[in-house]
């Protein structure tokens, strides 16, 4: 029985999976453009390293080709993604690739951006640079998963997140705290991946949160704030609304008094007016859309029971967070209980513990 032999050296292998280590390292963090990383490799060294800028430009190619005053001359490059090869904001990766004389070019996965996909490979191999494509394939491939959602959908990445103890409260008058404190480090970590995270005015105004990210040294990478408030109810005394401006927050309303209109737009916060159903919830759909032309890539959901469930129906969740705890909330006083266990287990099919005993606390993640 023959098999196939594989075209890629354990070298490649290699390098490929420091650029993937690369890209993994800006994943979230390069707004509109997907996060790349990219080796240059000389005689079997290392010589030059770059990644997608923070925000999305330069691209990694050009950031490893700058980064190195060696001649590139025989040099390989591994790049994660397919270069670049149009005019956009900055001029086209190949364009660099190309002038810097690099002899050979390894990339993992085609694009899947109309503009560039399976051209560059032809456009390299007219300037005699030899071209490979395929490398670590499926494990590159399962990265771009959230970039390949947005391209192909037009929509955000979406990931949703709730706390519950053990007897299913998500909010207790008594006792608001449910999860440890290295479950909290995990949230802010989705937080630092996220570029965005979506809350309903009811969330706001009952726990009155910052939504930032507190891990230490990440704090300039907190998610941009998008509140769900028909009819523009947010308490003007929260946090969110006193530290509210036109690039860190968005409001979707359907509709408000004039004054109160107004009293948001003196804070320069960005309202959309947006479309209700006859229960008077947003189309969710419709709000992502917005979101998506507005761009917004990879949102966090940390909803109560209602938004959640909303989301879990309608399937709109690409990955799923449970964090569960072993104490229980007093149902003493004011409480909320989370009811949408089976829509959960009805809707995903695929689940992880990714934490388990971690002081007790749980950490499930569900996968379409």
């Amino acid at each position: 029985m023959s098999t196939k032999k594989d075209k890629f050296s354990f070298k490649d292998k290699f390098y490929m999976e420091l650029a993937l280590d690369l890209a993994k390292a800006r994943e979230g963090l390069t707004g509109q453009n997907p996060s790349v990383g990219c080796v240059i490799v000389k005689k079997d060294e290392i010589i030059s390293i770059g990644q997608t800028s923070f925000n999305g430009r330069p691209h990694a190619e050009t950031n490893a080709i700058k980064n190195t005053t060696e001649d590139l001359k025989g040099s390989k490059m591994y790049v994660t993604l397919e270069p670049c090869s149009h005019h956009g904001v900055t001029p086209p990766c190949t364009s660099s690739i190309i002038k810097s004389k690099i002899s050979e070019v390894i990339y993992s996965v085609i694009d899947v951006d109309k503009r560039v996909k399976d051209k560059t490979f032809k456009i390299l191999e007219t300037r005699n640079i030899n071209v490979k494509k395929g490398v670590l394939k499926d494990k590159v491939n399962h990265f771009y998963l959230p970039y390949f959602f947005n391209r192909k959908n037009k929509l955000p990445y979406v990931s949703g997140k709730l706390a519950v103890a053990k007897n299913h409260i998500i909010f207790s008058k008594n006792k608001r705290k449910i999860t440890n404190s290295r479950s909290d480090k995990f949230t802010h970590f989705l937080r630092y991946k996220n570029d965005s995270i979506l809350i309903s005015y009811k969330t706001l105004n009952k726990d009155n949160p910052k939504l930032n990210c507190r891990l230490k040294n990440m704090e300039k990478f907190s998610p941009k704030r998008i509140i769900l408030d028909n009819k523009l109810r947010t308490n003007t005394n929260s946090y969110l609304f006193k530290t509210a401006n036109k690039d860190n927050t968005i409001i979707f309303y359907n509709e408000a008094d004039k004054s109160k209109i107004l009293e948001f737009k003196k804070r320069k916060i960005e309202i959309i007016k947006s479309k209700i159903d006859t229960k008077k919830r947003f189309d969710l759909k419709v709000i992502l859309k917005r979101l998506y032309k507005l761009g917004c890539r990879n949102i966090l959901v940390e909803g109560g029971n209602e938004l959640t469930k909303d989301f879990l129906n309608k399937k709109i969740f690409n990955l799923f967070y449970l964090f569960q705890s072993p104490k229980k909330l007093s149902k003493l006083t004011e409480f909320k209980e989370f009811n949408g266990f089976n829509i959960i287990k009805r809707n995903y099919k695929n689940k992880v513990k990714i934490n388990s005993n971690l002081e007790k606390d749980t950490i499930t993640l569900y996968k379409k």
